[in-house]
């Protein structure tokens, strides 16, 4: 018995050192963790301060600290495994590959995802803008982490992939204070020119939302078996599509009553 017990106590004793050593290491790393957790918990509050005073758009704000945050909290964890003597080369290189496989599986969503953390940052639309990409015109409603939604004339829902927005030409009708606008329509080689201008710009005085009367135009441009006739006037950029409107009836009504002969189209002139 007694030969018993003087052996255990002898593996105490070699054990002890290893033991404490390994309590230590548990302790420091508990310590480092604690620590780390607040150090980076105070830096990402002090990132999402940095961005509200630079007026940064709030889901993009959201998304980069709560990255930012898992990131640096996925690195004190692998620091700290390592510190107790946790092998972390093997789940580092396990977590690259899945990375990967995921990145290519999702390489679509993450185009779009890279389009919206694009359009969020560099702002070239706005909620409430009025934007064309490709075949989509609307008014942008909501700007989300992988697509964009756009209310149309007709009032039907446009979702619109933010890598498409990302990576093509989007024109935004709403930025800028005015814009050029224009109605055009066709008339006959016999038709008066001179008479026709004089009834075109007649029909915009007076009207307050004409920007720099002064500056507003009929030009014409022989085409094949007709004259185009193009009317351009300065607006407010909420104004175009019904001005356009206005004045392409008006047109119309007025040279139809002096006997003109025509073709209408009416468009933007930028």
């Amino acid at each position: 018995m007694g030969n018993h017990v003087a052996t255990l106590w002898d593996q105490f004793h070699e054990w002890l050192p290893v033991v404490l050593s390994y309590l230590g290491k548990v302790a420091l790393a508990l310590l480092v963790l604690l620590i780390g957790w607040k150090i980076i918990n105070m830096v990402t509050r002090a990132m999402d301060r940095m961005m509200t005073a630079s007026h940064l758009e709030e889901t993009l704000r959201g998304f980069l600290s709560s990255v930012v945050g898992m990131l640096l909290k996925a690195l004190l964890l692998i620091s700290v495994a390592s510190m107790v003597g946790i092998a972390t080369t093997s789940f580092v290189a396990v977590l690259g590959a899945a990375g990967l496989a995921v990145g290519m599986a999702l390489q679509g969503s993450l185009a779009n995802f890279a389009g919206g953390v694009l359009i969020l940052l560099f702002r070239p639309f706005k909620i409430g803008d009025s934007i064309t990409s490709g075949s989509s015109t609307g008014k942008v409603i909501s700007i989300e982490m992988f697509r964009t939604v756009l209310r149309d004339s007709s009032n039907a829902i446009i979702y619109v992939p933010n890598g498409n927005l990302s990576n093509n030409i989007v024109i935004n009708n709403t930025q800028g204070e005015r814009r050029l606008a224009a109605v055009s329509l066709m008339i006959d080689y016999t038709d008066d020119t001179d008479k026709a201008r004089a009834i075109m710009l007649g029909l915009l005085e007076g009207d307050a939302q004409i920007l720099d009367p002064a500056s507003a135009g009929v030009s014409f441009q022989a085409k094949p078996g007709n004259i185009g006739v193009t009317l351009e006037f300065w607006c407010a950029a909420g104004s175009v599509s019904g001005l356009i409107a206005k004045y392409s009836e008006a047109s119309i009504k007025a040279l139809k009553a002096e006997g003109y002969r025509l073709g209408v189209t009416a468009r933007p002139a930028s």
